[in-house]
């Protein structure tokens, strides 16, 4: 690896503002805000919109398209080819 040219990686808190999470992790992300964690360290902060946590998909609340009924409606509406 070529020298000064990657960004620095290390610990940052990463908190979900949507469900009121905070989680500690790497990453090259920098923030001039600063949290205090628990192990008593103060680390940067990046606040994100949506995590596992408050995503439709892993909170099992993400609906389903019902597709079938879709294209049954197209080929009502213009007909079927063929």
């Amino acid at each position: 690896m070529r020298n000064g040219i990657h960004p620095s990686y290390g610990p940052v808190v990463f908190r979900d503002r949507a469900a009121d999470y905070t989680f500690l992790t790497r990453s090259t992300m920098t923030s001039e805000k600063t949290i205090e964690w628990e192990d008593g360290h103060t680390y940067p902060v990046v606040d994100v919109e949506i995590s596992n946590v408050s995503h439709p998909f892993y909170t099992g609340t993400a609906r389903v398209l019902d597709t079938a009924g879709r294209v049954e409606r197209f080929e009502r509406r213009y007909g079927k080819n063929g």
